[in-house]
Order: C-alpha cells, then structure tokens, then sequence
C-alpha cells in the first residue's frame, strides 16, 4: 500500500464527422411522430440498460447530446453560423452515441422498437435511418424557434462525475484536510521516484517495449498544414480525418516501456467474456486513440489520446485498497496549432494519478493557496524535436509512470496496433449481440476497488474503478474532469507564437 493509501487508511475518518444538415424544415412524418419515435427508442434502451455515459442527455431534446467541450460554448455569444455550426456537433454527438445504443439492443427488444415504430421506420428504410432523418428535422425545429434556441443554451451542461450527497454526509469541509495531506504525501512519492537516476529504478522484471508501426514522421510544416485545413467549422474547432489524422497519431505516438513482471503488465485488447464481463486479450497489444479539444483563450487546440489496458493492478495484500481486476493507463498530447507539443498529460483510467509534463512552450502559473488538488508536474521536458519519440516507463504491478524518456531508447519492441476508441462502446458478445464495456454510468463492472469505502466521503464515484471517456473525475479534493474545456488554461500559460 502506498503512502497516499496508508494516510487516507489513517484518517479513515474518461466528433468525429459532423453531418451536414439537409433542407428539410419538417419531420418526415410530423414533429409528433419524430418525438414519440425518440421517446420509444430511449425508453427501448433504458429498459435494456444499454444506455451510452459518455455524453449528457439534453432535457426537452432528445436528438441532441453534449460534452464538455460543447458546453463550453452555450454562455458565449455565437453568431448564427457559429450556432448552426454547435448545433451540427450537437446532433453529431447524439447519433455516434445512439448508435451504439441501437446496435447494443438485444435482438428481440430491437425487434419490438421496430415493429411499434413500424409505419415511420419502413418508409424511412430501417430504424437507424429513421432516427437519423427525425433527429435532421428535429435539429430544424430548434434552429427555426427562438424559444427553443434559448433553452437549449440554458439546458446544454454536462453534469460532473462528484455526487454531492456524498460529501455532505462524508463531512468533506473535514475529511477533506486528511485526504489532502494524502495527496501530498503520494506526490513526494512520485518526486522521489522521478529524480531518481534512470539506472536505479528498481526492475522486477523484463523491460519489454511496446513500439507504434514504423512510419514517416511529419515535419512542423506538414503539421502546421494538416492543423490549419483542419479547422473547417464557424466554431474553429480542429476536426482532421483520414490519412491527416492517421499521419498525427504515428507522429505523436508515444513507445510503452513496462517493467513485465507477468501477464498483468501486458497491454492487451479488451474484449467481452460470454457472460459480457470485461477482459484483456494480451495476445493483441492495442493501442486506443482518439481526439480531444481544449480551450485557451480564443484558440481551441487538438488532442491526441492514446489509451492502453491491462489484465488486472494485483493486489499485494488483503489490506490492498487499489488492486483488483483490469488497469489502464491514458496519454494525452495537447499540440499548438503548428503541430508543436505544448503539454503531455496523463491518468489512470480510473482518472487517478493526473500528471502533467509541460514543455519549455508551456508555464506553470501561480495556483492559489489550496487544499483542493492542482497541477502535479513531476518532470518537465525540453522541445520535442520533430520526429522524435517519447517513451513511458512504467512500474511493474502497480503502473504508474516512473519517468518520461526523451528520445525513446533505440532498440526492438513489440509492435503495437491501433483502435478507435469510440469501438469500446459495442464489442461483440458471447455467441452473438454487442454490448459496451462500460455501464450507463461510464464504470466498467467488475473493476471496482476496495477503495471506494474509504475515499467515498470526496463524494467521486467508484473511486478507483475503470471508466469512459467523458466520465473521469481526477481530483479527490476539489473538482476536475480529465476533459474539461479549459483545463490547461486554468494551469498553464501557453506560448503559440
């Protein structure tokens, strides 16, 4: 148990391809029809339990979903391509995940919701398409009322992942001081580990490296370029695709470095067991990757994230807080418009153990005098050269990061592939079906931690537990998302220029 553990044991007392909207300024069969179609579907899926976490619903619209991101723009002024432009991404956000949630109905209750729905889903050619063409028209029906507009400005929040209730029960004003001194404790840790030599971190086990496919890196130029027609939308948001955002990944991707000591440091593939519990294929090392977005002053800046899984954190005793099933550790990459790093963060998948690695093109700034958790900089790392790569050296057992290595260290790995990680939310299942690897609530079952009934009074739900994208608290004192909107601007000055 490490000392942040041993404290808190003590005091006892985480859109891609926004369709264009077409003409039509009605719903194929009538407003009515469109509302109650939704309505069908959600109650379809609710029943079935199969409801997406990584976006918040919207009261009074249905069709429409948000995120952090989006919802960072509905107090601001927007003109009116700038709105239809949020709107778009709205509906984006809102099909990707329904989706998901249709083909993660079980056949039967898909069957059902099809046959009720039957006059609607027949003349629009199936279910999805019926869904897709209502959520269209439904969008006009906003656009085209002011009223409407309004509410949805008012309505767009995305609530937080703390619960409340919690921390009122749990005496957080209190229980808050020992916690945090149990923060600060685990971070001199983490410093301790971080100056110590390279050569003397302890082994126990084979340093094994996981290598992304060999590929040309871009230059700063082609960077830059990719960047730039990137931004294609009223709201400036960077959104490349294909091979564009292909070639951003190679460039970026960082080498995996782990102590394996056995099969629970080995990076895997997650799959669905025939009973639909979450597990890691180890014989496939599998990187995930997405995109993100953050927010610094007028700018909106590209993210790259890149995600690994891993069989289990084993516990070392009965007395072990924050060992149990599955582990996973998450890399984030946030470029300057020029394609540069400015900032490399990281959590576990749990949200925990939020770490930042600003480069000389981002300053840390003054944080005020608080308990609640701040920007925790164990390394700083000089101006990534084009080209080179980082490498993550990572603890046997426990998987924290140990150091951050510029350049990557030449020699043989294994080659790693690449997934979306949009596929985690339907993997296929059993002897047929899909379902998601993570719960409405965004946990993955079966991955909870025995910390949970000691950490629960900072009011983080399942502390400890795996969970989605979108879904990651990473302070236990205070408040923070992992996606937040403008989380580097609340930490650091950034130099673009």
């Amino acid at each position: 148990m490490n000392g942040f553990a041993r404290v808190l044991l003590l005091a006892a007392l985480g859109v891609s391809g926004c369709a264009q909207f077409t003409s039509r300024t009605t719903a194929p069969q009538g407003d009515q029809a469109c509302d109650a179609l939704y309505a069908a579907a959600d109650r379809a899926v609710q029943r079935a339990g199969v409801r997406d976490g990584a976006a918040a619903r919207i009261d009074g619209f249905p069709h429409l979903r948000v995120d952090r991101l989006l919802a960072s723009f509905a107090d601001q002024p927007l003109s009116d391509a700038q709105f239809d432009a949020w709107l778009q991404r709205l509906r984006a956000t809102d099909r990707k995940a329904r989706s998901f949630e249709i083909a993660n109905l079980p056949a039967g209750q898909r069957a059902e919701l099809q046959e009720a729905q039957a006059a609607l889903v027949q003349r629009q050619g199936g279910l999805d398409a019926a869904l897709d063409a209502c959520g269209t028209a439904l969008v006009e029906r906003d656009r085209a009322a002011l009223q409407r507009r309004e509410t949805l400005r008012r309505q767009a929040r995305v609530p937080d992942d703390y619960d409340q209730w919690k921390r009122i029960v749990g005496l957080y004003w209190l229980t808050r001081i020992p916690f945090a001194a149990g923060v600060r404790g685990y971070q001199r840790e983490v410093e301790t580990v971080f100056a110590t030599p390279l050569e003397a971190l302890p082994l126990r086990g084979r340093l094994t490296a996981y290598v992304p496919p060999s590929a040309q890196p871009l230059s700063m130029q082609e960077s830059s370029a990719i960047l730039e027609r990137a931004r294609n939308d009223a709201l400036g948001i960077p959104d490349p695709g294909g091979g564009d955002l292909e070639q951003l990944f190679q460039t970026h991707a960082p080498v995996w470095l782990l102590d394996q000591r056995d099969d629970d440091d080995r990076i895997g593939r997650l799959a669905l067991a025939d009973d639909g519990s979450v597990r890691v294929d180890t014989s496939a090392p599998t990187v995930y990757r997405r995109i993100a977005h953050t927010r610094y002053d007028e700018r909106i800046l590209l993210q790259l994230v890149y995600s690994v899984w891993l069989p289990a954190r084993p516990k070392t005793s009965g007395l072990d807080l924050l060992g149990g099933h599955l582990d996973g550790v998450v890399w984030r990459v946030t470029l300057a418009p020029d394609g540069t790093p400015l900032v490399y963060d990281s959590i576990h998948s749990c949200g925990c153990y939020h770490q930042f690695f600003p480069t000389p093109g981002a300053q840390p700034l003054p944080q005020p005098d608080t308990l609640d958790e701040t920007a925790f900089v164990p390394q700083r790392l000089p101006a990534v050269p084009p080209g080179q790569r980082i490498a993550l050296r990572i603890e046997a057992g426990t998987h924290y990061l140990q150091r951050i290595l510029l350049p990557a260290p030449a020699g043989d790995g294994r080659t790693i592939g690449w997934l979306d990680d949009d596929v985690l939310r339907s993997l296929p299942v059993g002897a047929g079906g899909q379902r998601s690897a993570f719960r409405p609530d965004g946990i993955v079952a079966g991955s909870e931690r025995g910390e949970r009934w000691l950490f629960w009074p900072m009011g983080v739900r399942e502390p400890g537990a795996m969970r989605q994208w979108g879904r990651h608290a990473t302070a236990f004192v205070g408040r923070r998302h992992f996606d937040e909107a403008r989380l580097m601007q609340r930490y650091f000055r950034l130099r673009m220029e």
